[in-house]
């Protein structure tokens, strides 16, 4: 049974009667105690944002904890399970009754060393909740936020589990029930598949989901967006939905090799359990709840960790003009690295990436991890003299670790590697676990190879101590073929991007490449999760010709969108240094776009359709604004209110041009400058696959 009760109202049911009583949050947990001790058999708990419009109620009315929430008075998810289940314990779940519960709010801002916004406000109301069945209890931790629910589990050491009781977890019971599932539309990408998170995002019906990964994103039929998803995803299996039956999706822990789906101890928390709520699609690329639901900065002083642009040699390799073994052919070359290098110190890149230049590479290497080694380098690429090379440039080396998904032998060599490279003044390091789904390849304790899967337990730890080992070292960590990000980077800041999706590289050989859709779906999916090592930037867009598969399905204008629209504290200008010597013009924008910022705000779009951001960089007073569309050529009027009031800037805008289309006239562009005031508004014509990138220089 639910009310729509205000907050932290409560609801009482008894043999003898029924009644509604409204306490204040300084009374709630002294009047939940005294009524437990009359007998009270069911309870009924609310929660608010600051805002009021989200409400969650907590109910053990059916004999097991069950939560509901409510927004503009209206369920949006209806009543679901809570619980675990465990190989010793079995389930707690069934049985379980609210035994005490305590409120609490915070409304304070913290501030990011880097990111999207620099100042990020965190107003929330909280109710920890103990639950019981009489020998165990089970603790709840929920917060509201105007932008949506959080919750976790914690299970505290107490009479019946002492410390370091070990406790494998069989099963998660929570659930996220949706009414009128076959009227909800869902954009979703399929869980527990070969290729990881690296597919192209479907739209459909949310019935039609089957299991999906989080950051999942869905529609219900009067217009509000969810998106369900996890924070602070440390020592637990990742989370996935599971569709058992029309609109209810229940937690899918990713498993080990055995079975076990989190090896643990007691004393445990889960990782917070999120649900994003909003009006409409922008108030999802609004929100700083999974940031919020992160602990602080643990590493200290972290002004070693350096957002910036780069260069690199990759993108030859993907278009098989370069090998990553040696060979004639080979692209990670002292020679050619200096070529790069010399090329980024001309339009100020920070950084060149070169992958290849280690042993290992030759021959089927995405079967032969256990070849690689991180400290030998091949013959043609000397270390020393490239770093010191960089150094008289101002052009910084980023590293490179390869795996091919064998991790125990990585990390044998993690030390060593991390150290070589600080020797040599590299901080930022790019790492792969390229392995199919459920192959990650494991030593265990007995020499036995085990097979596991990117997003369990066991691969959500190693990832971490990736991170936490270069921080020793003042290194970043840019991981791709990752696990999915939960907000950790404002935990451990030198976490500064990562993959996680279809990047860049499937337009040079995937079958099919990237879709025009594509990068209009990521903002309000995956980077609903974090930062997104895309790779933007690609100028040749059809080196085959225009009618060959393999090719970059957007105009010119859009790539340079990108560098707005898919954020992330580290950009690359992916593409052969070449092909940006054709169109100067056009690479100025990626020349001056900044990739830390002061404050970012999504100004219009609609999932998979189009999207248009606006960002301030940070200690500057310049805007920059990004605008993108799918297959579908369109004009957005966009206010251009967020600029300060006192103000006229010059904005510099990159067009697509009156004949551009990606299919036939990717290349058609205009480049042109107006005065404009915070009082004026830009009308944005977008070709098919096209875009829009402005600065606003303070004048």
């Amino acid at each position: 049974m639910f009310s729509n009760l205000l907050t932290h109202a409560r609801h009482i049911n008894s043999p003898t009667r029924n009644r509604h009583t409204l306490f204040t949050p300084s009374l709630l947990a002294l009047s939940i105690s005294s009524l437990l001790s009359t007998g009270a058999t069911a309870q009924t708990l609310n929660l608010s944002s600051p805002d009021k419009q989200i409400v969650l109620s907590l109910s053990d009315d059916t004999g097991r904890p069950e939560y509901q929430i409510h927004f503009h008075g209206k369920t949006v998810i209806e009543p679901s399970r809570l619980g675990l289940v465990f190989a010793s314990l079995g389930e707690l779940g069934q049985g379980l009754r609210i035994k005490s519960s305590h409120p609490a709010s915070a409304n304070k801002k913290w501030k990011q060393p880097w990111g999207e916004q620099e100042w990020i406000k965190d107003q929330h109301n909280q109710l920890s909740v103990v639950l019981t069945d009489g020998k165990i209890d089970l603790n709840l931790e929920f917060k509201a936020f105007d932008d949506g629910i959080g919750f976790r589990y914690h299970l505290a050491t107490q009479n019946a589990l002492p410390a370091n009781t070990p406790l494998a977890i069989t099963d998660e019971l929570t659930e996220f029930n949706i009414g009128q599932s076959d009227k909800a539309t869902a954009w979703w990408i399929p869980s527990r598949g070969w290729n990881r998170y690296e597919y192209l995002y479907r739209t459909s019906a949310l019935n039609q989901v089957d299991r999906a990964h989080t950051p999942f994103t869905f529609k219900l039929i009067d217009g509000t967006h969810l998106s369900i998803h996890e924070a602070a995803l440390v020592d637990f299996a990742s989370m996935t939905l599971d569709q058992q039956r029309d609109g209810k999706l229940k937690a899918d822990l990713t498993p080990w090799s055995d079975g076990i789906r989190v090896k643990t101890q007691a004393g445990f928390y889960t990782p917070w359990r999120t649900i994003q709520i909003a009006d409409k699609a922008t108030g999802l690329l609004n929100s700083h709840l999974i940031l919020n639901l992160n602990e602080p900065n643990k590493l200290g002083d972290v002004s070693w960790v350096k957002p910036g642009k780069y260069v690199g040699i990759w993108w030859g390799m993907h278009l098989n003009e370069n090998t990553w073994g040696s060979g004639p052919t080979h692209g990670a070359t002292t020679s050619e690295t200096e070529r790069y290098m010399d090329f980024a110190a001309k339009y100020q890149f920070d950084g060149v990436l070169v992958e290849g230049w280690n042993q290992g590479w030759d021959g089927d290497w995405f079967h032969n991890g256990d070849q690689f080694s991180f400290t030998k380098a091949y013959d043609d690429f000397d270390l020393p003299a490239i770093t010191a090379y960089g150094a008289k440039k101002g052009v910084r080396l980023i590293g490179h670790h390869e795996t091919a998904g064998s991790v125990t032998h990585y990390r044998k060599q993690m030390n060593d590697a991390f150290a070589l490279y600080e020797k040599h003044g590299v901080t930022q390091v790019k790492t792969g676990y390229v392995a199919d789904g459920g192959q990650i390849k494991r030593i265990d304790e007995n020499g036995i190879t085990r097979h596991e899967w990117h997003d369990g337990q066991f691969m959500v730890g190693e990832y971490l101590h990736s991170v936490t080992e270069a921080a020793k070292h003042h290194i970043s960590i840019n991981t791709h073929e990752p696990i999915k990000d939960t907000g950790l980077r404002r935990t451990y800041p030198n976490w500064i991007s990562r993959e996680g999706a279809r990047g860049q590289e499937y337009n040079a050989w995937g079958s099919p490449p990237n879709s025009p859709e594509h990068t209009a779906m990521l903002p309000f999916t995956r980077m609903l999760a974090g930062p997104m090592d895309f790779t933007p930037g690609i100028f040749d867009l059809a080196p085959k010709g225009l009618d060959a598969e393999n090719r970059v399905q957007t105009t010119l204008m859009k790539q340079l969108a990108l560098y707005v629209v898919l954020y992330s504290p580290i950009q690359m200008a992916a593409d052969l240094p070449r092909n940006y010597q054709k169109h100067l013009d056009a690479f100025q924008f990626i020349r001056d776009v900044p990739t830390d910022w002061y404050q970012s705000i999504a100004l219009a779009g609609e999932v998979g359709d189009y999207v248009v951001f606006a960002r301030q960089a940070k200690d500057q007073q310049d805007w920059y604004l990004g605008a993108l569309t799918d297959e579908n050529a369109r004009q957005i009027k966009v206010k251009l209110d967020f600029l300060d009031p006192n103000k006229r800037y010059q904005a510099q805008i990159y067009r697509d041009g009156a004949k551009a289309d990606w299919k036939t006239n990717p290349y058609n562009y205009v480049i042109e400058t107006k005065e404009v005031s915070a009082k004026d508004s830009l009308t944005l014509a977008l070709a098919s696959s096209g875009g829009t990138a402005i600065r606003f220089k303070a004048l």
